[in-house]
């Protein structure tokens, strides 16, 4: 089968869907490979890379014009009219946008948007939203390390004692997760706040505080187990009380990781410009659900912007600035996926009954397959 690798044309976007180490792999398993040229660059990885992996450099058009095309983000209109019709087409092509979803449907695309995997131990090795967003909450840190006035660890010298950070994580699923593992390795105090109960038990064994606003009723703790491994949208009454109590501790803390997100929503608004309003100068938050919104109404996407003493981060694509590994970790996880679209001889041979499969083709024969 003849798989093309493009450049990704999204302003920002320096990861790329392929790596030497990918493309040698789909090269032993019988496939042709395009690879537009410059497409890694980016991510530094060079065209003498490709070639010695055993790919072929071309252009936009030859790639794109392949069998199977692999993508990071989903193609634009000029992208679309240079794909052949019945074409396969896989990457994060964002499953909830029904507009993006009708036109590959109308191009005649079969397309797989590995963002719909189901989140089962199957499914692990080729989960994007989990590989990527484990390197944005690492470099979430980093930014507002970096932006911060002052020290994360503790220091004792000469001229005195410097005290540690304080950083307060709301919303421990990977991405906060590896946002406290690097805020504590940074030598800051760290607190965290999710939903979910059982994120008590792995906050803890990051060394953090769980902040903990208690269930009043059985509906509260029934919608808080969530479903498929993300939160669910919980009542009001626990919403306003998770607000006073995150309000208090943001107000003490120097640093704020925001990562709240559910997929297909809108991004909760957890910081509110009150909030922002009484917390130190000199203070940040990194917003990491800026591109659905963001949890902080004051978050401005892709940029850094100071709003009442405060320096708010709201970059919308952490992971494309650590274009290597995140293009490395990427390009493994389509690599795993397809060994699930294709046979032993290297053809296409789309399972539409493997569940993973069935749950992240999301248009086929001119029809979209998922609703909003």
């Amino acid at each position: 089968m003849q798989i093309g690798i493009p450049r990704e044309t999204l302003q920002g976007e320096t990861r790329v869907a392929a790596t030497p180490e990918t493309v040698k792999k789909y090269v032993a398993a019988k496939h042709t490979v395009i690879v537009e040229s410059g497409a890694g660059a980016a991510s530094h990885y060079d065209d003498d890379a490709y070639a010695q992996a055993g790919a072929t450099l071309g252009d936009a058009g030859q790639a794109l014009g392949a069998e199977l095309v692999l993508k990071v983000r989903a193609p634009d209109a000029a992208e679309r009219g240079r794909m052949k019709r019945g074409a396969a087409l896989a990457g994060m092509l964002d499953p909830y946008d029904q507009a993006g979803l009708a036109a590959m449907a109308e191009t005649g695309l079969t397309a797989f948007a590995l963002e719909a995997a189901p989140r089962i131990t199957r499914a692990q090795s080729l989960d994007v939203l989990s590989s990527q967003a484990n390197l944005a909450g690492y470099k979430a840190v980093l930014l507002a390390a970096n932006q911060y006035g002052r020290l994360f660890p503790m220091m004792m010298t000469a001229a005195g004692t410097l005290k540690a950070a304080r950083v307060v994580v709301l919303g421990a699923g990977v991405a906060g997760l590896q946002a406290i593992a690097t805020a504590k390795r940074l030598g800051a105090i760290v607190e965290a706040s999710d939903v979910r109960p059982a994120a008590k038990e792995q906050i803890e064994s990051l060394g953090a505080k769980f902040i903990d606003v208690p269930f009043e009723t059985d509906e509260e703790r029934e919608i808080a187990q969530g479903t498929g491994g993300y939160a669910r949208p919980m009542p009001a009454a626990w919403m306003a009380r998770q607000a006073a109590l995150v309000s208090q501790r943001c107000a003490q803390a120097d640093i704020v990781i925001s990562t709240a997100l559910i997929p297909g929503r809108p991004a909760p608004v957890l910081i509110s410009e009150d909030t922002v309003r009484a917390m130190k100068p000199g203070s940040v938050i990194v917003d990491l659900a800026v591109e659905r919104g963001g949890n902080c109404p004051l978050s401005e996407k892709d940029k850094v912007v100071e709003k009442h003493g405060v320096s708010l981060i709201g970059y919308g694509n952490l992971p494309a600035l650590v274009p290597t590994d995140a293009s490395a970790l990427y390009a493994r996880n389509l690599l795993d996926f397809l060994k699930l679209i294709t046979n032993a001889e290297g053809a296409l041979a789309i399972q539409q009954d493997d569940e993973i499969v069935k749950a992240c083709m999301v248009c086929a024969d001119g029809k979209v397959l998922r609703s909003a």
